[in-house]
Formats: structure tokens, C-alpha cells, sequence
């Protein structure tokens, strides 16, 4: 008996009878109920979150020139993506159930977001009320929204911000080329300063030499006014005697003469020093700078008070002469010397008033020297002061026209992209290299293989693994195993493609690769056939439970949801080890466009699972050729 005769008669059996075609029919469609009702109840839940009731509670009274709090109300009206309900208290309705979750923007949501311009900044705090007794994922979903709604809204506000700032930029880059210009001007003022101060600072020097040669003369004449005025402090009693004298000796007219003539020298002497002071005093009154009025002004003082002087100079020099010509002259050489006597006071006189302002003007020359020293040590700080200030307004201007130029100033749209940029710096670029069309697209693979394993799963509720009549006829164990795993082969191709159909074109799930998913569904169902079936001929009614027991192993390890290196690490080697994981894998690949050579890969582990099954499947029917007790009366059965 071959092994396809063995199949034929197997599904003769149990489609023998309506109720058993019925039963047929049912294993047919039970992946189908599983994989399409499940996958269309979750093909798309993001779709019909607008049926989901959500509160929104807005109490934000706003601020100056923002009211972040109406803003994320309306884009959240807008958005559409809850069933958004404004009201003023929520708390209630999310305990009982009447919202999912709720979001509260407080009283001072836009007074935070603005405090940062007072220099008083803090957080606007969004309220996310939530119950995972309503729904944890609701919940999850929930705070994916409120950090969207915070990313977007502090997007805004730093955008805002940005703007602002580089607004006045704008305008301090407008009072700065204004201080670039006030600085340029004033680095010329202080340039022109500086040349002014120094020519200033070289005409003090040269007054202060011309001063300091002043007051040098000064002393000169002042030390010579002296000696005139120590000389002829004795001329007055001098002439008192000469007229007492002339008028004693009458007749010593050759000794009077004599002394006449000494005196007239004298006399001549006095008035060549005092000639010889005069142009002493005019050379040195000019060369301090006093006008030729004032110089004629001051000499003309001297010659008043020298005139009695030059007066008695020539009565001497007449006397003197008469001396010597008349013998009997010595009454009137007597009056000559006595009206000498009676002049010489006033000339003693006005030689100390000479003297009195020879010392004025030494002294007051010597104060203007020492006045110009120090109003040249006045220019020398000055000049100083003047490079200082004039190297420091170049300095001044230079940096301000070069900061104008680093100084953003951008236009209107500039300005806004660049805030747009600051507020918002990072975007996201989607590169997506397969991708799942929709929430139900995605878990599909997972939920196929977990179908097509409990299609497996069921059709050995009524098949049976081996058949009695082929193990006592003595067939071939290869045989008899490829015999009762043929009918399931067949009833699980028929699932696969019933269920394969319905997703495909009632369920809208649409493969990247059709034909390569139809025929890799096909090897799934082969292979998980023939591991139920190697388990039901095995282990008999125990072979169904370790059935599932690897179903729920494979559920935990198989990543069909979560990525499964999400799992703990003690369950990793039941992930490489069972073939749940490698057959959502390479549907996955399959239907979402993938590497197909993950795809062969994955193949041939099933493959490997398919081979080792039907040798296990076998095995088990090589040993029950052999009858035994409990073969005849099995402890349990199912």
C-alpha cells in the first residue's frame, strides 16, 4: 500500500458522511476565523482614534501678545485624531470610565512660556490624566500626543523667541553702525586733538624757554639795581659835604676842581650804567614779549626817574669845568653844590624804586617760569591723554565698523527661516526600506503563522496520525509516516489558501510579493503539519498538549509584535531554536518587499523542521508496529 493510497483512504474516512464533511469544512475555515477577524479587527485602530473620547480642559487665561492655551486647543479641535470634548473639570469623567484621558492647560500656561522675557523663567506644565483601567494603551497613545503637542508647541515659543531676538539683533545692529559713525567721527576729533595738543605741547616748551630766559635777565637787572642803588645810597651826604665844602674852602679852587673832576667821572660812569641798564632792560622786556609800547612805556618810567640823575651829571661836568676856569666861582660852585645836594635824595630815590621793580620783575619772571614748567608739565599729560584717547577712538571705531558686519541682519523671510530653524532644529527624514501599509499589515505575518499553526494544530482533532492498518500490514515506517502525514498536508494547503484569499482580497492586506507569501505559507503549513504530526504519533494524546505548549513557547518567542531581541535573555535560544520565529521572519519579508535571502534562509530552517519531523514521524511508526498493553489501552485519551 503506497503512501498516497494510505492519504486517499485516510480523508475517505473522514469525509464519509455529512456531518464529517461538515467537520472537514470547519478545520478548512478555522485559520481563516483566527488570521482574517482578527487582522480586519486591527487592520487600521489609528484610523478611528476620532471615536475615542478624550477631554480637554482650558483654563490658560493667556499672556501678552500669546495665548498658547486657544492655540493648542484649536489645533487639537483641528487635528481631529480623539474625540475631543472642552470642558472645565475632567478628573470625574477619566475615573469613571467617560473619557480615556484627559489634558489640562493651567491658568498660567502662557505666562510660563513668556516668563523667560521678565528674566523669570519656568516650565509651562501640561496635565495628562490617565486610568489604565480604561485602557492602558489609550494611555500609551495619550502621551505620544501630549509630546507631540509639547514638541510642536515649544517649537512655536522658541521659534518666537528666536525671532525676537534676532529682530533685535536687527536693531542693535542699526545703533551700532550708528556708534560706528559716532565713533569714526569722534576717532578723527580726537586724531586733529592730538596734533592740536602736540603743537600746543611744542609752543609751551618754547615759552617756557623764552620764560626761564626772562627770568634769568630779570635777576641780572635786579642784581645791577642793586649795586647802582648800594653805590649811590651815599651821594646825598656826599653832595651835603661837597656844598659844605665848596663854601669852606673858597680858596682851594685847584682841590675842588680836582675833586670836581673825580666826581664828574663818577657822575659819567653812573649815567653810562644806567644808559647801559636801560638797553639791558628794553632787550630784555622784548624778549619776554612785551610789546614795543609797553617796553617804551617802562623806559620812559626809568628815564623820569634817572633825569635828576642826568641833570646832576651835567651841573658836575659844568662845575667841574668852572672849576677849573674861574678861581672865583666858589659861591657858585657852593650853589651848584647844594642844589646837587638837594637833587641827589630824589636820586637816590628813584635808583631804589628802580631797584624795587627790578626785584618785582625778577620775581615775577621767575613765577612765570615756574608757571610755564608747569603748564608744560600740564601739555605732557595732555599730549599723553590725547594719543591715549586718540589711539582708543580708532581702537573703538575699528571694532565697532568690523562688529557691524557680525552682527545678523537678516530680511523678513531670512529672519523667519532662521527662527523657524532655531525654534525647530531637528527633522525627521523618513528612509523607510519596507514598510507595513497599516497597523494590521504589520502584525499580519505574526498572526498568519500563529493561524496556520493551530489549522495544524486542529486537524489532528480528526485525522489520525498513523494508519492501524498499514502499521499491521507491516508497510514500510517511511511509508506509513509520509501516509498519515499527507491528508493534513492537503487539508492545510486547502487552509492556508481559503484563509490566504480572505486576507488578501476581503481583508485588504495586500503583499509585497503575493506568490512567494501563498508559497511560504504553503511550507509553513507543511512544516507545523508535520510537527503535529510527528507529536500526535509519537506521544500519542500527549502530543496534542506539547502541541501547545510549543504554540505558547513560540508566542513568547517568536517576536511578532515587539522586536524579539525585546524578550529576556533566558528565552533567546527558543527563539533560534523553534520555527515560529523564522517563519513570521520570512513572511515578514515577504510581504512588506524585504531581502529574499533572509527568505531562503528561513525557508530552510522550516525545511529542516519539515525533514526532521517526518523522521521523528518514522521513528514513532517503526516502534508501534510492535502491540502493546497500553497501545490497546491507553491511559488517556483525547
Amino acid at each position: 500500500m503506497s503512501a498516497l493510497r494510505m492519504a486517499f483512504n485516510e480523508l475517505r474516512r473522514i469525509t464519509s458522511g455529512k456531518l464529517p464533511k461538515l467537520a472537514v469544512l470547519a478545520l478548512a475555515l478555522v485559520p481563516l476565523l483566527y488570521a482574517s477577524l482578527y487582522l480586519y479587527a486591527n487592520k487600521d485602530p489609528y484610523s478611528n482614534l476620532n471615536n475615542v473620547p478624550a477631554a480637554l480642559v482650558v483654563k490658560d487665561r493667556g499672556a501678552k501678545d500669546l495665548n498658547a492655551g486657544k492655540d493648542v486647543a484649536d489645533e487639537l479641535l483641528k487635528g481631529e485624531k480623539f474625540h475631543w470634548q472642552v470642558v472645565d473639570e475632567a478628573d470625574e469623567g477619566v475615573r469613571k470610565g467617560k473619557y480615556v484621558f484627559a489634558l489640562t492647560l493651567p491658568e498660567d500656561f502662557s505666562e510660563a512660556l513668556t516668563s523667560a522675557e521678565q528674566n523669570k523663567p519656568r516650565q509651562g506644565v501640561l496635565t495628562l490624566t490617565t486610568n489604565d483601567a480604561n485602557n492602558y494603551l489609550g494611555s500609551t497613545i495619550a502621551n505620544q500626543v501630549v509630546s507631540e503637542v509639547r514638541r510642536a508647541v515649544t517649537a512655536k515659543v522658541s521659534t518666537e523667541a528666536a525671532d525676537k531676538l534676532l529682530l533685535g539683533f536687527s536693531t542693535i545692529r542699526q545703533e551700532t553702525t550708528k556708534a560706528a559713525d559716532g565713533a569714526r567721527q569722534l576717532a578723527d576729533g580726537a586724531a586733529q586733538l592730538r596734533t592740536g595738543v602736540n603743537d600746543l605741547d611744542s609752543g609751551q616748551r618754547q615759552l617756557l624757554d623764552g620764560a626761564t630766559q626772562a627770568a634769568s635777565g630779570a635777576a641780572q637787572l635786579r642784581d645791577g639795581t642793586h649795586q647802582l642803588r648800594s653805590q649811590t645810597s651815599v651821594l646825598p651826604d656826599s653832595t651835603r659835604q661837597l656844598a659844605s665844602g665848596a663854601r669852606q674852602v673858597a680858596n682851594g679852587n685847584e682841590t675842588a676842581a680836582t675833586q670836581a673832576e673825580e666826581y664828574a667821572k663818577k657822575a659819567q660812569a653812573l649815567v653810562g650804567v644806567l644808559d647801559q641798564a636801560d638797553g639791558d632792560i628794553a632787550t630784555r622786556l622784548r624778549a619776554l614779549g612785551f610789546t614795543e609800547e609797553q617796553v617804551q612805556r617802562v623806559l620812559g618810567t626809568i628815564g623820569q626817574v634817572r633825569k635828576p640823575v642826568d641833570d646832576a651829571n651835567g651841573k658836575v661836568q659844568g662845575a667841574a669845568g668852572d672849576l677849573r676856569k674861574l678861581s672865583n666861582g666858589a659861591d657858585q660852585v657852593a650853589d651848584g653844590a647844594e642844589l646837587l645836594a638837594s637833587k641827589m635824595p630824589a636820586l637816590v630815590d628813584g635808583i631804589s624804586k628802580l631797584d624795587d621793580g627790578a626785584t618785582k620783575l625778577a620775581d615775577g619772571t621767575a613765577q612765570l617760569r615756574d608757571g610755564e614748567q608747569k603748564a608744560v608739565d600740564g601739555t605732557t599729560k595732555l599730549k599723553d591723554g590725547a594719543n591715549q584717547l586718540a589711539d582708543g577712538s580708532a581702537q573703538l571705531r575699528d571694532g565697532l565698523t568690523g562688529g557691524v558686519d557680525k552682527i545678523p541682519n537678516a530680511d523678513d523671510p531670512t529672519r523667519a527661516a532662521i527662527a523657524q530653524a532655531i525654534g525647530d532644529p531637528v527633522a525627521v527624514r523618513g528612509l523607510s526600506q519596507t514598510k507595513a501599509a497599516t497597523y494590521g499589515a504589520g502584525l499580519a505575518p505574526f498572526f498568519l503563522g500563529l493561524a496556520t499553526w493551530i489549522g495544524a494544530f486542529v486537524l489532528f482533532l480528526l485525522l489520525r496520525p498513523l494508519s492501524r492498518r498499514a502499521l499491521a500490514a507491516g508497510q514500510s515506517a517511511l511509508r506509513v509516516a509520509l501516509g498519515g502525514w499527507l491528508p493534513g498536508a492537503l487539508l492545510g494547503i486547502v487552509q492556508v489558501l481559503v484563509m490566504f484569499t480572505v486576507v488578501r482580497f476581503v481583508v485588504d492586506i495586500e503583499p509585497s510579493n503575493p506568490l512567494g507569501t501563498f508559497g511560504f505559507l504553503v511550507l509553513m503549513s507543511l512544516t507545523f503539519v508535520a510537527i503535529l504530526h510527528a507529536l500526535n504519533a509519537a506521544f500519542g494524546a500527549v502530543g496534542k498538549f506539547l502541541g501547545l505548549i510549543l504554540l505558547i513557547l513560540q508566542l513568547v518567542s517568536a517576536g511578532g509584535t515587539f522586536p524579539w531581541q525585546t524578550i529576556p535573555v533566558p528565552l533567546y535560544p527558543l527563539h533560534y531554536g523553534l520555527p515560529m520565529g523564522y517563519a513570521v521572519d520570512g513572511l515578514r519579508h515577504l510581504m512588506y518587499g524585504g531581502d529574499l535571502g533572509i527568505v531562503g534562509h528561513d525557508a530552510l530552517i522550516l525545511l529542516a523542521w519539515l525533514v526532521g519531523a517526518l523522521a521523528l514521524t518514522s521513528v514513532a511508526a517503526y516502534r508501534q508496529r510492535v502491540w502493546t498493553a497500553s497501545k490497546l489501552k491507553p491511559e488517556l485519551v483525547l
